[in-house]
C-alpha cells in the first residue's frame, strides 16, 4: 500500500511546536499501519522535487490509495521563509492532478485564527490583509480539491467558509505510546504543559494556589513565553510553583511525578473548538485532567469521565483542589475511565481514521 503525505514546511522528529509535531507523528502513524509514504514535505524547492516524482508515478500507473494532507498554520502560498508566493501553481496545482488520477485527498486544516479580531494585532494591517486574502485562497481550493476536509473538531465547522458541511470530518490530536511509572508524593502535583500569553490566561489557578500549600504546581513553558509573562504571575510564597523548560524525553519525569494535569485555562471564542494536542498526551500518559469550562477540552473531559470541568475562578478550582488533597481516592474513577479510551485516541488510531475514511471514498 502507497500513500502520498503532503505539508508545506519541513517535517522535522525534534518539533516542539504542536504544528510541527503533528506532521511528524501522523508520517510515523501511518508508516506503522504498513504504508509506503511518499512525502511531499519542505519548503517549495523541496517539494517540486518529490511533486516530480510522483508524477512520474502516477503518469507509469503506480497506484495510490490516497493523499493526506497537513496545512501549515500560514497561508499554504506563504510558507517560505520570505513570505512571497514565489510558486503560485505548486501545491494546488499538484493536488489537480493526483485528484485527476481519482486518488481520494483528505486534508487536516489546522485552525482559523485568523478569522478572530486578534488575528493581525502585531501585524501592519496590509500583511494582516494581505493574509486573510491568501487564506481564502486556500478555502476556495479545498472546496475545489478534497474529498475529505479535516477539523480538529466538528465544532469549528461553522468558522470554515465555503467547504460542504459533509465533507468535513472530526480528527483530533493523539498520542506517542511512553511506558510512564507514577511517583506519588505528599503534595498532590499537577503538572500543566504548553504555552502562556493571552490565548492561555491561568491567573485564576495562581491566585487560588497562593491558599493551597498542600498542592503544587510544575508549569513547563517555553523560556521565552514565560520571560515575556512572568510580571504577571507571582509565585505563592508557599514555594509550592515550579517553573521548567522541557521538551520531548524531558517530559517524562514530569509526567512520572503528576497527579493530575490542567488545561486550566480562561475560555475564549477560539477555545469553543479548539482540541490542544497536550489533552490527548494527558490521555497517553494516563492522568486526569482538570480542564475550564466553556472549552471544547472541558466538554470532552466530562463527557468521558478522565477528569474535571470547572469554572474558571479561583474558589472554583481551589475547592476541587483541596478535596483531591485530602482524598487521592478520587482520582481513581478518573483513572479507571482513561485506560477505557486510550486506545481510541493514539496517533496510529487517527492514522488508521483516515486511512478507513479515505478508503471509502474512493469505492
Amino acid at each position: 500500500m502507497r500513500m502520498i503525505f503532503h505539508h508545506p514546511l519541513p517535517v522535522r522528529p525534534d518539533a516542539q511546536a504542536a504544528s510541527g509535531i503533528r506532521p511528524y507523528r501522523m508520517i510515523e502513524a501511518f508508516r506503522a499501519l504498513g504504508y509506503e509514504v511518499d512525502a511531499v514535505c519542505g519548503y517549495a524547492d523541496e517539494r517540486a522535487a518529490a511533486i516530480a516524482a510522483v508524477d512520474r508515478r502516477l503518469a507509469a500507473g503506480g497506484p495510490y490509495a490516497f493523499m493526506y494532507a497537513e496545512s501549515s498554520t500560514e497561508p499554504t502560498l506563504l510558507t517560505e521563509p520570505h513570505h512571497l508566493p514565489v510558486r503560485p501553481w505548486l501545491d494546488f496545482g499538484f493536488f489537480a492532478r493526483v485528484k485527476a488520477r481519482g486518488v481520494p485527498i483528505g486534508l487536516f486544516y489546522r485552525d482559523v485564527y485568523w478569522r478572530f479580531p486578534a488575528y493581525g494585532a502585531a501585524l501592519p494591517w496590509w500583511k494582516a490583509a494581505v493574509a486573510r486574502l491568501f487564506y481564502r485562497y486556500d478555502l476556495l481550493q479545498y472546496r475545489r480539491l478534497l474529498d475529505r476536509l479535516y477539523l480538529p473538531s466538528l465544532a469549528m465547522g461553522p468558522h470554515v467558509h465555503w467547504v460542504a458541511r459533509e465533507r468535513m470530518a472530526a480528527l483530533p490530536p493523539g498520542y506517542a505510546p511512553r511506558a510512564l511509572a507514577h511517583r506519588p508524593a505528599d503534595a498532590l502535583r499537577l503538572l500543566y504543559v504548553g504555552g502562556l500569553g493571552d490565548h492561555y490566561r491561568m491567573h485564576a489557578l495562581f491566585r487560588a494556589l497562593a491558599e493551597l500549600p498542600q498542592v503544587e504546581l510544575t508549569l513547563c513553558t517555553r523560556a521565552a513565553e514565560w520571560e515575556a509573562v512572568r510580571d504577571q504571575y507571582p509565585l505563592p510564597a508557599a514555594g509550592n510553583v515550579r517553573v521548567v523548560h522541557r521538551s520531548g524525553d524531558g517530559l517524562i519525569e514530569l509526567f512520572e511525578q503528576a497527579d493530575v494535569c490542567l488545561l486550566y485555562v480562561e475560555p475564549q471564542p477560539y477555545r469553543e473548538f479548539a482540541a490542544p494536542v497536550k489533552l490527548y498526551e494527558y490521555i497517553g500518559a494516563e492522568r486526569p485532567v482538570l480542564a475550564s469550562e466553556g472549552t471544547l477540552a472541558a466538554e470532552f473531559v466530562a463527557a468521558q469521565g478522565i477528569g474535571w470541568s470547572v469554572p474558571y475562578a479561583a474558589d472554583a478550582v481551589g475547592a476541587l483542589l483541596r478535596r483531591l488533597a485530602a482524598d487521592r481516592s478520587l482520582l481513581e474513577p478518573a483513572h479507571a475511565a482513561l485506560r477505557r479510551i486510550q486506545d481510541r485516541h493514539s496517533w496510529t488510531a487517527r492514522a488508521r481514521e483516515v486511512a478507513d475514511d479515505l478508503t471509502r471514498v474512493s469505492r
